[in-house]
């Protein structure tokens, strides 16, 4: 029988513990960047190209499609359109074929050879280097002028912010917001300006790899011990 009064077992929860994080985003974002450039040396852009024009379209392709996807399709993209003069003149039945498996073929047929129409009448058949020239070429907006500005040319015009940029960018509570524009404008305040491509590289390899959406692996993040969404 059962004494009255008896006190019933509950299991009590822990609470996690977490180092206190750094003062400031300028803090976190120095050792965000230190410590990532010592964790993958190698970091790089993930689509395969060998000169401007060939990133250019491969950044277009990428749109809603793996960097993964789109390097299984470029190779005979490129073969068959080795230049923009060549994708100018290109039939758009035929070039939607060819990256149909990237998705939204259709669109992005149109814009490629727009692209490479704007470019040989616009730019003597050159891929221009400033991002107000890009931005001005059909299917290039900002983002994808990042890409091809730091990738291609070496140039540190701005950051490109994709959905692994903006979701760690957030969790690091280096940026409050959900605009790309104004993730890259807070971004660029706390970046060295010789970083910002690299650290859009840095980011979208700790995102694929520790950091990915539903589940980060706090446990063995790099991060962890200043990040202020990290879960143990």
């Amino acid at each position: 029988m059962r004494k009255a009064n008896s006190p019933t077992k509950s299991r009590v929860r822990k609470p996690v513990k977490r180092r206190k994080p750094p003062a400031g985003p300028a803090k976190r974002a120095r050792l965000t960047l230190q410590r990532l450039k010592q964790t993958y040396p190698d970091a790089a852009c993930a689509l395969h190209h060998s000169n401007p024009f060939e990133l250019l379209c491969a950044t277009i392709l990428s749109a809603q499609c793996t960097d993964a996807r789109v390097n299984l399709v470029t190779p005979v993209l490129f073969a068959r359109y080795p230049d923009p003069a060549a994708l100018a003149a290109a039939r758009q039945s035929e070039l939607e074929e060819i990256i149909k498996s990237t998705g939204f073929f259709r669109n992005k047929a149109k814009s490629l050879i727009g692209m490479a129409q704007a470019i040989v009448a616009e730019h003597g058949g050159v891929v221009p280097r400033t991002m107000e020239q890009l931005r001005a070429l059909p299917g290039v907006g900002r983002k994808t002028a990042n890409v091809v500005l730091g990738n291609a040319f070496g140039i540190n015009e701005g950051i490109t912010v994709d959905t692994h940029v903006t979701r760690l960018s957030k969790r690091l509570a280096l940026t409050r917001h959900d605009d790309p524009v104004k993730i890259e404008q807070d971004l660029m305040r706390l970046i060295p300006p010789a970083d910002w491509a690299l650290v859009s590289h840095l980011l979208i390899f700790h995102g694929r790899q520790v950091c990915v959406a539903r589940r980060p692996r706090c446990w063995e993040c790099v991060l962890a011990d200043f990040c202020p969404s990290a879960v143990f």
